[in-house]
Protein backbone atom coordinates (compact mmCIF):
# COMPACT_ATOMS: atom_id res chain seq x y z
CA UNK A 1 0.00 0.00 0.00
CA UNK A 2 1.28 3.13 -1.02
CA UNK A 3 0.89 6.26 2.16
CA UNK A 4 1.73 9.32 1.59
CA UNK A 5 2.28 12.11 4.46
CA UNK A 6 1.08 15.55 2.79
CA UNK A 7 0.55 19.09 3.65
CA UNK A 8 -1.63 21.55 1.18
CA UNK A 9 0.10 22.51 -1.66
CA UNK A 10 3.81 21.97 0.13
CA UNK A 11 6.48 19.83 -2.04
CA UNK A 12 4.33 16.80 -1.27
CA UNK A 13 1.87 18.11 -3.91
CA UNK A 14 4.47 16.67 -6.28
CA UNK A 15 4.05 13.17 -5.52
CA UNK A 16 0.42 13.59 -5.66
CA UNK A 17 -0.22 14.69 -8.64
CA UNK A 18 2.15 12.12 -9.80
CA UNK A 19 0.01 9.81 -7.94
CA UNK A 20 -3.13 10.76 -9.21
CA UNK A 21 -1.63 11.13 -13.18
CA UNK A 22 -0.99 7.17 -12.70
CA UNK A 23 -4.18 6.49 -10.95
CA UNK A 24 -2.53 4.81 -8.09
CA UNK A 25 -4.21 3.36 -4.97
CA UNK A 26 -3.08 5.33 -2.23
CA UNK A 27 -3.78 6.43 1.63
CA UNK A 28 -3.17 10.33 1.93
CA UNK A 29 -2.61 11.51 5.58
CA UNK A 30 -2.88 15.45 6.15
CA UNK A 31 -0.65 17.75 8.20
CA UNK A 32 -0.60 21.26 9.15
CA UNK A 33 1.74 23.15 7.92
CA UNK A 34 4.96 23.40 9.10
CA UNK A 35 4.59 19.37 10.80
CA UNK A 36 8.07 19.73 12.55
CA UNK A 37 5.85 22.66 14.67
CA UNK A 38 2.57 21.55 14.37
CA UNK A 39 2.86 17.95 14.90
CA UNK A 40 5.97 17.06 16.99
CA UNK A 41 4.79 12.91 16.82
CA UNK A 42 5.73 13.36 12.82
CA UNK A 43 8.82 13.54 14.09
CA UNK A 44 8.61 9.98 15.02
CA UNK A 45 7.91 9.12 10.73
CA UNK A 46 10.49 11.65 9.50
CA UNK A 47 13.22 12.83 12.18
CA UNK A 48 13.84 15.96 9.47
CA UNK A 49 9.96 16.95 10.14
CA UNK A 50 9.80 17.13 6.48
CA UNK A 51 7.39 16.81 3.45
CA UNK A 52 6.68 14.70 2.24
CA UNK A 53 7.11 10.93 3.84
CA UNK A 54 6.56 8.52 1.27
CA UNK A 55 5.72 4.48 1.86
CA UNK A 56 5.89 1.74 -0.94
CA UNK A 57 5.17 -1.38 1.66
CA UNK A 58 8.45 -1.31 3.64
CA UNK A 59 10.27 1.60 1.18
CA UNK A 60 10.21 5.08 2.83
CA UNK A 61 11.41 8.57 0.47
CA UNK A 62 11.15 12.30 1.65
CA UNK A 63 12.76 13.84 -1.55
CA UNK A 64 9.54 15.05 -3.90
CA UNK A 65 11.51 15.34 -7.08
CA UNK A 66 12.83 11.94 -6.53
CA UNK A 67 9.57 10.01 -5.52
CA UNK A 68 8.41 11.21 -8.77
CA UNK A 69 11.16 9.76 -10.32
CA UNK A 70 10.29 6.28 -8.31
CA UNK A 71 6.92 6.72 -9.27
CA UNK A 72 7.64 7.27 -13.02
CA UNK A 73 10.48 4.36 -13.28
CA UNK A 74 8.19 1.78 -11.30
CA UNK A 75 4.33 2.68 -12.70
CA UNK A 76 4.81 4.68 -15.40
CA UNK A 77 6.84 3.41 -18.20
CA UNK A 78 6.10 5.04 -21.53
CA UNK A 79 3.67 8.30 -19.80
CA UNK A 80 5.03 9.74 -16.62
CA UNK A 81 8.82 8.28 -17.30
CA UNK A 82 11.72 8.65 -20.18
CA UNK A 83 13.48 5.70 -20.83
CA UNK A 84 17.14 5.89 -20.94
CA UNK A 85 17.03 5.31 -24.54
CA UNK A 86 14.96 7.60 -25.56
CA UNK A 87 16.55 11.42 -27.00
CA UNK A 88 14.28 13.31 -24.41
CA UNK A 89 16.47 11.44 -21.42
CA UNK A 90 18.72 13.99 -20.31
CA UNK A 91 16.49 16.82 -20.85
CA UNK A 92 13.91 14.68 -18.62
CA UNK A 93 16.43 14.41 -15.75
CA UNK A 94 17.61 17.92 -15.73
CA UNK A 95 14.39 19.30 -15.93
CA UNK A 96 13.19 17.56 -12.87
CA UNK A 97 15.67 18.10 -10.73
CA UNK A 98 16.08 21.83 -12.05
CA UNK A 99 12.49 21.98 -10.67
CA UNK A 100 13.59 21.30 -6.86
CA UNK A 101 17.00 22.66 -6.84
CA UNK A 102 16.87 25.45 -8.69
CA UNK A 103 13.30 26.80 -9.03
CA UNK A 104 11.70 25.74 -5.25
CA UNK A 105 15.20 26.16 -3.16
CA UNK A 106 15.25 30.37 -3.26
CA UNK A 107 11.43 30.69 -2.39
CA UNK A 108 11.73 28.27 0.53
CA UNK A 109 13.91 31.46 1.78
CA UNK A 110 10.75 33.55 0.74
CA UNK A 111 8.85 31.79 2.63
CA UNK A 112 10.98 31.33 5.56
CA UNK A 113 11.39 35.08 6.14
CA UNK A 114 8.23 35.94 5.05
CA UNK A 115 6.02 33.67 6.80
CA UNK A 116 7.68 31.07 9.39
CA UNK A 117 9.76 33.14 10.86
CA UNK A 118 8.58 34.58 14.10
CA UNK A 119 8.13 38.16 13.41
CA UNK A 120 10.99 40.14 15.08
CA UNK A 121 13.19 37.62 12.76
CA UNK A 122 11.48 38.17 9.74
CA UNK A 123 13.16 39.58 6.91
CA UNK A 124 12.17 41.33 3.83
CA UNK A 125 15.30 41.97 2.16
CA UNK A 126 16.12 38.41 2.30
CA UNK A 127 12.43 37.51 0.83
CA UNK A 128 12.94 39.76 -1.66
CA UNK A 129 16.60 39.00 -2.40
CA UNK A 130 15.77 35.22 -3.15
CA UNK A 131 12.29 36.27 -4.87
CA UNK A 132 14.39 37.42 -7.32
CA UNK A 133 16.98 35.12 -7.41
CA UNK A 134 13.82 32.50 -8.21
CA UNK A 135 12.42 34.84 -11.08
CA UNK A 136 16.24 35.07 -12.64
CA UNK A 137 16.06 30.84 -13.05
CA UNK A 138 13.24 30.88 -14.58
CA UNK A 139 14.85 31.96 -17.53
CA UNK A 140 15.93 28.19 -18.12
CA UNK A 141 12.24 27.24 -18.02
CA UNK A 142 11.18 30.32 -20.22
CA UNK A 143 13.86 29.24 -22.91
CA UNK A 144 12.23 25.85 -23.23
CA UNK A 145 8.41 26.43 -22.63
CA UNK A 146 8.59 29.20 -25.50
CA UNK A 147 9.46 26.80 -28.03
CA UNK A 148 7.62 23.27 -26.85
CA UNK A 149 4.67 22.44 -24.91
CA UNK A 150 6.61 20.43 -22.32
CA UNK A 151 9.76 20.51 -20.31
CA UNK A 152 11.18 17.18 -22.24
CA UNK A 153 10.18 14.48 -24.55
CA UNK A 154 7.70 15.88 -26.83
CA UNK A 155 4.79 15.02 -23.81
CA UNK A 156 3.35 15.26 -20.08
CA UNK A 157 6.10 13.96 -17.86
CA UNK A 158 7.13 13.69 -13.91
CA UNK A 159 9.63 16.72 -14.84
CA UNK A 160 6.88 18.49 -15.86
CA UNK A 161 5.15 17.75 -12.24
CA UNK A 162 8.90 18.73 -10.74
CA UNK A 163 8.71 22.32 -12.56
CA UNK A 164 5.03 22.96 -12.10
CA UNK A 165 4.96 22.60 -8.69
CA UNK A 166 7.60 25.46 -7.91
CA UNK A 167 5.37 27.93 -10.01
CA UNK A 168 2.28 26.62 -7.92
CA UNK A 169 4.69 28.14 -4.93
CA UNK A 170 5.19 30.82 -6.96
CA UNK A 171 1.77 31.85 -6.75
CA UNK A 172 1.21 30.72 -3.15
CA UNK A 173 4.19 33.36 -2.62
CA UNK A 174 2.60 36.01 -4.48
CA UNK A 175 5.59 35.75 -7.34
CA UNK A 176 3.27 34.95 -10.28
CA UNK A 177 2.52 37.82 -11.53
CA UNK A 178 5.99 38.24 -12.81
CA UNK A 179 6.30 35.19 -14.90
CA UNK A 180 7.21 35.64 -18.39
CA UNK A 181 4.54 35.20 -20.36
CA UNK A 182 5.93 31.52 -22.00
CA UNK A 183 6.10 29.96 -18.35
CA UNK A 184 2.78 31.99 -17.41
CA UNK A 185 0.95 30.25 -20.37
CA UNK A 186 2.81 26.99 -20.09
CA UNK A 187 1.88 26.78 -15.99
CA UNK A 188 -1.90 27.93 -17.40
CA UNK A 189 -1.83 24.64 -19.66
CA UNK A 190 -0.49 22.40 -16.44
CA UNK A 191 -3.55 23.42 -13.84
CA UNK A 192 -5.68 22.28 -17.54
CA UNK A 193 -4.62 18.71 -16.64
CA UNK A 194 -6.85 16.41 -14.85
CA UNK A 195 -4.64 15.17 -13.07
CA UNK A 196 -3.21 18.32 -11.08
CA UNK A 197 -7.24 19.06 -10.36
CA UNK A 198 -8.00 15.45 -9.26
CA UNK A 199 -4.49 15.95 -6.67
CA UNK A 200 -6.11 19.88 -5.90
CA UNK A 201 -9.46 17.52 -4.75
CA UNK A 202 -7.70 14.97 -3.02
CA UNK A 203 -6.14 17.29 -0.77
CA UNK A 204 -9.09 19.76 0.01
CA UNK A 205 -10.98 16.59 0.48
CA UNK A 206 -8.47 14.76 2.71
CA UNK A 207 -7.97 17.84 4.95
CA UNK A 208 -11.91 18.29 5.79
CA UNK A 209 -12.61 14.68 6.46
CA UNK A 210 -9.08 14.29 8.42
CA UNK A 211 -9.98 17.90 10.14
CA UNK A 212 -6.55 19.74 9.29
CA UNK A 213 -6.54 23.26 8.77
CA UNK A 214 -4.92 23.66 4.97
CA UNK A 215 -3.62 26.74 5.47
CA UNK A 216 -0.16 27.98 6.04
CA UNK A 217 -0.63 30.69 7.88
Amino acid sequence: MITLYHCADARSFRPLWALEELGLAYELKMLPFPPRMHDRGYLQINPLGTIPAFFDGEMRMTESAAICEYLAAKFGAGTLGVSVDEPGYGAYLNALHYGEATLTFPQTLVLRYTRLEPKDRRSPQVADDYGKWFLARLRGLEAIVSTQEFVAAGRFTAADISVSYALLLAGTLKLDEQFPPAVAAYWARMQERDGFKRAKLAQSTAAKDQQVNPSWS
